[in-house]
């Protein structure tokens, strides 16, 4: 159960960082050629659709994008049965979108242990060879497991591990808002 929650982001500040961070990601690359966005399911998929408008915008050329599930290349899920098509939801998902040598820009929502970055990069390795992933995300709350770091942010929020960072965007959730919560205990 969650106690209060305090909005820690709005939809202006959200705006704001998608925005820095599109321009970020076009200084980083030098524009948007041979780049492609790919946002991990759920809310991810959102933030790269809205980064590739924004970037549309300022350059004046679309730039590819797309979404991938990394559901059955989680390492914290039962993966009984998983292991023998774990590639095929990823390949297809990404069918459309040639990520063979180009830059990949992941993006997901919040950041937190690694464990669905790392997820991510497998099932990208999967569709093809990028010369490069970096990773984007609207939120990074700390405590990785794992050495991921992000390239680009949208906002630092410093946790503890009994707070929760919950991401409501407004294609699913009628909203745009980050919200951090304590956990209460039992």
């Amino acid at each position: 159960m969650s106690s209060e929650q305090h909005v820690i982001m709005d939809e202006t500040a959200i705006r704001r960082a998608l925005t820095r961070i599109a321009h970020e990601i076009l200084e980083k690359n030098k524009g948007i050629e041979d780049c492609v966005l790919v946002g991990i399911r759920t809310r991810g998929v959102f933030l790269a659709q809205r980064i590739a408008e924004r970037m549309n915008d300022i350059e004046g050329t679309p730039i590819p994008w797309g979404e991938i599930d990394v559901t059955s290349y989680r390492d914290d899920r039962d993966s009984k049965g998983a292991a023998a098509g774990a590639g095929e939801g990823a390949k297809q998902s990404l069918a459309h979108l040639d990520i063979h040598d180009k830059k990949v820009i992941l993006f997901d929502d919040v950041l937190y242990t690694g464990r669905t970055i790392r997820a991510a990069m497998d099932a990208l390795m999967d569709c093809g060879r990028p010369r490069m992933i970096q990773l984007a995300v609207l939120a990074d709350r700390g405590h990785r497991e794992l050495p991921i770091r992000p390239d680009y942010i949208g906002k630092n929020v410093p946790t503890s591990k009994q707070e929760e960072i919950t991401v409501s965007l407004s294609e699913i959730d009628g909203k745009d808002e980050v919200t951090i919560s304590h956990r209460e205990e039992r």
